[in-house]
């Protein structure tokens, strides 16, 4: 068999229970996008798109035959919000990294939000999780209520994230405490277990992005050439 075919097939048993590699690989890519964007590194993108190409698989149980056979439409749903929202992430931190505009040399600059987009981010998260409940409940989605919070929460932590904004650490908790008792009531233990890690991880970067912010001040954008040439 062909490594892309035993990727797709291949099954382990945990706890008496059958678990798709692909869940594991993915969740693997996952923490490795977690852990190099705790240190602002631009590779936190791609690796992580990588993750979400295979966890899409894995939450449309129903259509692609996982052991679980739950579509968690909400979960399945935020890969691909996750994959486009990461092609911002990768470009913004690119360029941060590239005219040299993070302090300490890395790719972003953390701060908190201003009281403004906190507001911003209260709205969005209620009005996600309010349209997205009945949306994934018509679909059919296994928990539909945590599965809109879970799918709202993820887009506004990871456009957080791309904005450098201290507060998407805090909003990661808020989805993994939600997301790991959905997990372990369908079955999806390796995600519930990288949930869990997820978590502790969380207050880690929290600490470590609370503490750059306090002592590192964001360098100024300056206004493209080509802006500056089409001016003149």
């Amino acid at each position: 068999m062909d490594p892309l075919g035993w990727l797709l097939t291949a099954q382990v048993e945990i706890a008496g229970s059958p678990v798709l590699v692909r869940e594991i690989v993915g969740n693997g890519f996952g923490l490795a996008s977690a852990l190099l964007g705790l240190r602002r590194v631009v590779w936190a993108w791609p690796v992580g798109m990588i993750g979400n190409a295979l966890l899409f698989t894995v939450f449309l149980g129903g259509v692609f035959a996982t052991p679980q056979a739950h579509d968690l439409y909400g979960q399945a749903g935020r890969q691909v919000f996750f994959f486009a929202v990461s092609v911002y992430g990768w470009w913004r931190w690119s360029r941060t990294r590239r005219l040299g505009l993070g302090a300490d040399g890395a790719a972003v600059t953390p701060r908190w939000a201003t009281g403004r987009e906190r507001i911003g981010l209260l709205l969005a998260a209620v009005l996600g999780t309010a349209v997205g409940y009945p949306v994934l409940a018509a679909l059919g989605s296994w928990g539909p209520l945590p599965d809109a919070w879970i799918l709202t929460g993820s887009l506004l932590a990871t456009y957080g994230m791309a904005r450098g904004w201290v507060d998407f650490w805090l909003i990661w908790i808020a989805v993994d405490a939600v997301g790991v008792p959905l997990l372990l009531r369908g079955g999806f233990y390796p995600s519930a277990a990288m949930y869990l890690f997820y978590g502790a991880l969380c207050v880690a970067g929290l600490v470590a992005w609370w503490r750059t912010s306090r002592v590192a001040r964001p360098v100024p954008d300056p206004i493209p050439s080509t802006y500056t040439e089409a001016v003149a």
